[in-house]
């Protein structure tokens, strides 16, 4: 298995844990029984990390599709090259710090490790092109 696959693999598991943070905090906030319910009155968030945690799961959603994507299309191309290998790991590796980096508040930092994995996808494109 090429390591743009293991890592799409493994960003199934990524992904699990952006919506289980997500989902935790959202219980912690607003309780069980509301979760579990329809949520036909829900509020806006209060706290800042159930807040986070939301606009982190919607990021990374906003991107896995194009990850998914682009090691679909090296893949079955066969466009494997160090462009993509490089490529895919920013990317999953910048997708691993930026849940703790938003979450924690640091500034600038969620923005930069936004930009690696943005960087990453950009390589995988060129190299899947090339």
């Amino acid at each position: 298995m090429s390591l743009e696959l293991t890592l799409l693999l493994w960003s199934f598991a990524l992904a699990v844990l952006y919506i289980a943070a997500q989902s935790l905090f959202y219980r912690i906030e607003y309780g069980v029984i509301h979760a579990g319910g329809a949520r036909d009155n829900e509020r806006a968030p209060k706290s800042l990390l159930t807040s986070r945690a939301e606009r982190a799961l919607r990021n990374f959603l906003e991107t896995y599709a194009a990850f998914i994507a682009l090691v679909v299309v090296i893949e079955l191309a066969g466009r494997s090259d160090g462009l993509t290998v490089w490529g895919s790991q920013l990317y999953f590796w910048a997708r691993v710090a930026y849940l703790p980096a938003y979450l924690s508040a640091i500034p600038f930092l969620r923005s930069g490790i936004w930009m690696v994995s943005a960087i990453g996808l950009v390589l995988m494109f060129v190299g899947a092109v090339s």
